[in-house]
């Protein structure tokens, strides 16, 4: 009986809203980091077998270079939002009740509050950054979306000629021609290819992820500007008992001097 009602006490704890909204934020996270970072391995591999991009040296800011970059950029994003779910989490959890009761709530109310704060603005410039993360991913989408709709159509496409110029992606520079067009064989090729249908469902759920992360920081909002709330009224309500309490205090020491001074008189 005891553990079950210390697994009930346990489970009231729990700060459910920051619970979903960090399950919400790793999985849009994992599925953008992971989905991305195939999808522009993809990419590299449809440049270099259909499009014939050559890598550039090493000192040369090229395609596959900024790839490498938007890749590393990735790890640093993966990581980094694990922590920040977790410190989020351990802020929700030192607002619930369970934790109030255990530590006072002198302590939550005494640095809970410029942290919360501190996390509002946080969040809501990663806000920001997720919704242009999410802005920056539908390019992508929309590219690799035409060409795939060439390929459904390849029929159409072909009697109308039509060309893939990477110089129109800014993908290569301008004196450097890289055409492919619906005629050629390594079109048709590309088209049959499992490379572009992947590449493109992988940069779509890259696209879904971005999204849930998005929707994950408006829910650490309202999250954390409902903590703010309260450990503000937690501050207020803890002021009013300490004067409660020392008003009562001096209206006890003036009753025990009043009472002494009756018995004296009394004696």
């Amino acid at each position: 009986m005891r553990c079950f009602e210390c697994c009930v006490k346990c489970l009231g704890g729990l700060p459910y809203a920051s619970l979903f909204a960090t399950i919400l934020l790793y999985a849009g996270v994992a599925l953008f980091c992971g989905c991305g970072h195939e999808a522009l391995s993809g990419t590299v591999t449809i440049l270099q077998n259909y499009f014939e991009v050559v890598r550039a040296p090493v000192e040369t800011l090229d395609v596959f270079t900024m790839i490498d970059i938007f890749k590393y950029v990735i790890y640093g994003v993966a990581a980094a939002f694990f922590v920040y779910g977790v410190l989020l989490m351990v802020e929700g959890f030192f607002t619930t009740g369970a934790i109030r009761d255990l530590y006072g709530d002198f302590k939550i109310t005494a640095c809970g509050r410029c942290v919360s704060a501190w996390f509002i603005m946080l969040t809501y410039i990663f806000f920001l950054a997720w919704l242009g993360v999410t802005a920056f991913t539908s390019l992508p989408v929309f590219m690799y979306f035409n060409i795939w709709t060439m390929c459904q159509n390849i029929t159409v496409a072909e009697a109308a000629n039509v060309c893939l110029d990477l110089r129109q992606f800014g993908m290569v520079t301008i004196g450097e021609e890289r055409k492919l067009c619906t005629g050629s064989e390594k079109f048709v090729n590309m088209c049959e290819s499992n490379e572009l249908d992947m590449t493109f469902h992988l940069f779509v759920c890259a696209l879904a992820g971005a999204g849930a992360a998005v929707i994950a920081m408006v829910h650490y909002l309202m999250v954390l500007s409902a903590n703010w709330a309260y450990v503000k009224d937690a501050c207020r309500m803890q002021k009013y008992e300490d004067i409660k309490s020392k008003e009562e205090q001096e209206l006890h020491d003036i009753h025990s001097t009043r009472s002494k001074e009756r018995l004296n008189a009394y004696t």
